[in-house]
């Protein structure tokens, strides 16, 4: 994986990062030779030391980044705990609900084991330089280790069970442990300015993915491995018999092309965890079509009621729409959820009500979507650029408000945000005539630290001049810690005049801070991008 580099605009993190840097250092030069030492530099010291005091053995850390091992380690061994834990009850549980939340729970649970153990192996000094990551990776998997645990906890609400997860997984401080890695390896982020090194060819493309696929997505005629057709001209009917055949494989390193003929397909798909570097190619987001209709008030957790969900590494989807036609009043109900690390959807079309599009964690691109829903329809802990996209706000129901995002960054290291960058918002066909009667946001804090970010976007007058909402009426929930920002967007509701006077809010001047969030710098994209074919605008 090549080098990341970390956003510099949030001056809260930076300043905690430096804080927890200083006796850090001082420490790795011997004044301390203890584990409580380090443990007290971490934002929970009583896991901390509560983990090494029952796991002796271990050598003692005289620099941070041994200690960083450590703590990667002890949360890997917790989060297997936990994982166990979880697949007993799942054995003894027989109510519909608590099940359903347990079959989320084990499956983020796996994912979070497995972003710890690459993370683990990634900065381990007994890994071969060729297979280290970079500080950035190791924030990214941790990021996400941390959101897969706070979503597994969050289903029980969704179906209003008793929360019966956190006392499962509670003795083993998993959350606690992974925040410590997070403000750990986050010092060493910041001390070490990471950038990316790629270099890109003369067009400006990035590195992971061939020739052949680039010409692949560039070229109208496919040549794919697998071909779906409802009228049986392909291999399959189904895409999700695509996509297990193509799970199936040996070797997954090699990208694996499905061809979904136009047509419209009333089904629910799981790109699962291993099953990497599959590429879906429709014949347009008007003519190859997704659809479910899975919802939180049909009886799934919100995570579950996606029509797609997407976990494999390196996904790419063009020419697709991806849909929930659950409706309005069912409440949430996910058309696409994304989960895969370095994923791309271009020339999508994402279609939902309440949470439509799930960015639910590590880094994701969007070009030239179109997105459409109410409540929250984007939402999650990614880090993900959405860029020459066309947002719209539908009509919601009666005395609802639209808001376009929510962004779930809880932790004050992790690296996560929506970034909205030469976009359109614009009122979808079914808001046009009431526009006037319905509020529209741009975002709300769902959680303390929630990231988004608009720069050089057309926001039309759909949206309100106030531009942000509180989570609910009158709540100051996540005010203070926040970051929502603006850069020299256009339109008829552009104007920052009337704009929350939150601390949280900014509007940037200066194109060096509006950088930070750009494809190049927020995700690190010219390091993986350019080699696909897909366009995109590595600066402002």
């Amino acid at each position: 994986m090549m080098n990341m580099i970390t956003h510099k605009i949030s001056f809260l993190l930076l300043h905690s990062l430096l804080l927890c840097l200083r006796p850090l250092t001082s420490l790795a030069d011997g004044n301390s030779t203890g584990i409580d030492p380090w443990c007290d530099q971490t934002p929970y010291p009583y896991p901390c030391k509560r983990y090494f005091i029952k796991h002796s053995g271990f050598e003692q850390p005289t620099q941070i980044s041994e200690f960083r091992v450590l703590l990667v380690e002890a949360a890997m061994d917790r989060a297997v705990s936990a994982r166990n834990k979880l697949t007993n009850s799942s054995k003894n549980c027989t109510d519909c609900k608590k099940q359903a939340v347990l079959s989320d729970c084990l499956d983020l649970y796996g994912d979070t084991v497995m972003q710890l153990n690459r993370t683990f192996q990634g900065v381990s000094s007994k890994t071969s330089v060729g297979k280290r990551c970079t500080d950035f990776d190791a924030q990214t998997w941790l990021s996400t280790a941390l959101t897969n645990t706070e979503t597994c906890r969050r289903g029980s609400s969704d179906l209003n069970v008793t929360d019966f997860v956190t006392p499962i997984v509670s003795n083993t401080k998993i959350s606690h442990l992974i925040s410590n890695c997070l403000a750990i390896n986050g010092a060493l982020l910041t001390a070490g300015k990471n950038e990316s090194t790629t270099g890109t060819d003369k067009r400006g493309f990035p590195t992971w993915v061939s020739r052949k696929e680039r010409r692949l997505l560039q070229s109208q005629s496919v040549r794919a491995n697998i071909v779906v057709a409802k009228d049986g001209s392909g291999h399959f009917k189904t895409v999700q018999a695509a996509i297990d055949l193509a799970g199936r494989r040996k070797v997954t390193s090699g990208r694996f092309v499905i061809y979904v003929k136009r047509g419209i397909y009333q089904e629910n798909i799981d790109v699962r965890l291993s099953n990497d570097n599959v590429m879906l190619i429709g014949d347009g987001m008007r003519y190859t079509i997704i659809t479910g209709g899975r919802s939180v008030k049909g009886g799934y957790t919100t995570y579950s009621s996606a029509t797609a969900g997407i976990e494999g590494l390196h996904f790419i989807a063009k020419g697709i729409a991806f849909r929930n036609t659950a409706g309005p009043a069912k409440g949430q109900a996910v058309a696409l959820r994304s989960s895969s690390d370095l994923s791309i959807f271009f020339r999508c079309s994402i279609e939902g009500y309440q949470d439509t599009l799930m960015v639910h964690s590590q880094r994701q691109f969007y070009r030239e979507c179109y997105i459409y829903g109410t409540v929250d329809f984007i939402f999650g802990n990614a880090a993900v650029v959405l860029q020459n996209c066309i947002i719209l706000p539908r009509r919601p129901l009666k005395g609802q408000a639209n808001v376009i995002t929510a962004q779930g960054r809880s932790d004050l290291f992790q690296n996560t945000g929506i970034s909205i960058h030469n976009s359109m918002i614009l009122p979808a066909s079914d808001l046009k005539p009431v526009v006037r009667s319905v509020k529209t946001y741009m975002g709300r804090p769902w959680m303390k630290y929630s990231r988004t970010v608009v720069l050089r976007t057309y926001i039309d007058t759909v949206v309100s001049p106030v531009g942000w909402s509180t989570w609910t009426k009158g709540s100051t929930y996540g005010l203070d810690t926040l970051f929502y920002a603006e850069y020299k967007n256009i339109g008829p509701a552009s104007s920052t005049r009337w704009r929350v006077r939150w601390k949280g809010f900014h509007v940037l001047s200066k194109a060096s801070d509006a950088s930070a969030f750009t494809v190049g710098k927020f995700i690190a994209g010219t390091a993986w991008l350019p080699r696909t074919g897909i366009p995109f605008t590595s600066g402002l």
